[in-house]
């Protein structure tokens, strides 16, 4: 974790709380809902913008309505855990659209991946033509989610 991180105020809180909700709020709107005037509303914006707190702004969809209802999550165990095998595993499965989401944990495996698709059948097809060809993939064993109780979509909001 970097040791330089922003000191954040209550009204930085508010501001992130209330783009996270709703990102594409007017800075006149975004001012009114924490209780200041435009102009410090943009310039706090942008200071957040500047110091990499707000990362950048887009659309969440929804996978449910998109045709991506299916979620498994895949333990992975790779053959090699040499600095040059995590950088080529790391760098294909950020070319795979299915891997919504993947992490490198401690434990009794390697990666944990969130891989999102039609239904079981594509995902079949999925780990047997992409997911297994990945570099230095020794093993998996895959969870299908049932339900999802709490998705996140993005960063969960700082308390304010």
């Amino acid at each position: 974790m970097p040791n330089d991180l922003p000191d954040l105020d209550s009204y930085d809180r508010k501001i992130l709380a209330a783009l996270v909700e709703e990102g594409r709020l007017s800075m006149t709107e975004l001012a009114r809902r924490v209780g200041l005037t435009k102009s410090p509303v943009q310039a706090r914006v942008k200071r957040l913008e500047e110091s990499g707190v707000i990362s950048g702004y887009r659309a969440l969809l929804s996978p449910i309505r998109m045709g991506l209802a299916h979620v498994a999550f895949v333990e992975v165990r790779l053959s090699d855990t040499r600095e040059a095998a995590l950088r080529a595993f790391n760098r294909a499965v950020r070319a795979l659209p299915e891997i919504e989401e993947c992490y490198m944990v401690a434990g009794g495996f390697d990666y944990l991946l969130k891989v999102r698709s039609r239904d079981i059948s594509d995902y079949r097809r999925v780990m047997g033509e992409k997911i297994s060809a990945l570099p230095h993939v020794a093993a998996t064993s895959t969870y299908v989610a049932m339900e999802a109780v709490q998705e996140a979509g993005g960063v969960i909001s700082p308390p304010v």
